[in-house]
């Protein structure tokens, strides 16, 4: 294996882009989630919190539904070269397991992890390599919500005469759902095919369901890795205190979220090079949401942008849903 990673940075993360983004974030009190990511410490605090709380780690019953939509997945593929775009690859341990599959099927496979976090998209590339050949890799760290001539990125990258299979796993609830399925249906052709999941609210009460979930967000492994972006700002850790809490979407849809809100009970300043934010006591800055969906909204919000779930799998608690989607 060689020594050196070839990563292909797009221009929504080159530093002036990225900078800007904080000062924003900062500005308008409302934190850009991918500055979660930002940094290797942030990776693997995200990765422990992945292992403790998500379903795919801890619920057995949800490794089969992602099973079950890999399988469907792949038997509509014929050709013999697939192109595997993971939008958002975090870790890459679900794309790598596909990976796999496609091999045994004796498909020619490339492979294109894309995340926002460069440390990710390593991660992801390293469990990829004991699947396919580097040369068949090709990392991208890119802004999902701010790359608009991503399709173009992508396509550039896809052989002729290669199968695309788009996997956006555990990525939805992080965004604003207006703003990133548009994007998310652009970079889907008629001919692709789009694994997709997205965290349940479980039970037939959607409004308790959410009310269930939060302990996998407001726990000690959480708070510690949301905290760290305050804190390498140079943010005290006397400066306040992170809140968790539900609340509506404010753009109307209907959805809930789980909302997690730093509340300063100082008067804050932060520098960022020549601009300095200042917080006054009792200001919040929302540090992170997480929106729940039901398999009906999934359904509606993706058939809004022209894409039609062709099938679907829940697991058992309700909490994890997996959905097969084409362009309509």
């Amino acid at each position: 294996m060689s020594s050196v990673a070839n990563v292909a940075i797009h221009a929504s993360q080159f530093p002036d882009a990225v900078r800007r983004d904080l000062l924003e974030s900062l500005r308008t009190r409302q934190v850009n989630q991918k500055f979660h990511y930002d940094s290797v410490k942030q990776t693997l605090k995200w990765l422990r919190l992945h292992q403790a709380y998500s379903p795919s780690r801890t619920d057995a019953g949800c490794l089969a539904v992602y099973e079950r939509g890999f399988a469907a997945a792949l038997a509509g593929l014929n050709a013999l070269r697939v192109h595997l775009i993971g939008l958002g690859c975090g870790g890459g341990q679900k794309d790598t397991r596909l990976l796999r599959q496609l091999a045994n099927l004796g498909k020619e496979t490339f492979y294109t992890p894309c995340d926002v976090s460069t440390a990710m998209v390593l991660v992801a590339r390293q469990a990829a390599l004991a699947v396919l050949p580097d040369e068949k890799c090709h990392p991208l760290v890119c802004d999902l919500n701010s790359a608009d001539d991503l399709p173009r990125v992508l396509e550039q990258q896809s052989r002729l005469d290669s199968a695309r299979l788009i996997t956006f796993f555990g990525m939805i609830p992080n965004f604003e759902p207006r703003s990133i399925l548009p994007k998310l249906a652009a970079l889907i052709r008629p001919e692709d095919g789009l694994l997709f999941s997205a965290n349940l609210a479980p039970g037939a009460d959607y409004a308790t369901g959410v009310q269930q979930i939060l302990p996998q967000y407001d726990n000690p492994l959480t708070h510690d890795w949301l905290l760290t972006f305050l804190y390498d700002l140079g943010v005290s850790p006397t400066a306040g205190e992170l809140r968790f809490g539900v609340e509506d979407d404010p753009a109307g849809s209907g959805l809930k979220r789980v909302a997690g809100h730093f509340h300063f009970g100082a008067a804050t300043e932060v520098q960022i090079e020549d601009e300095l934010i200042a917080f006054r006591a009792g200001e919040t800055l929302r540090l992170f949401f997480s929106y729940r969906y039901t398999p009906q909204s999934v359904n509606r919000l993706l058939g809004e942008q022209g894409l039609e779930v062709r099938q679907q799998w829940l697991t058992d608690s309700q909490e994890e849903g997996v959905f097969l989607c084409r362009r309509v």
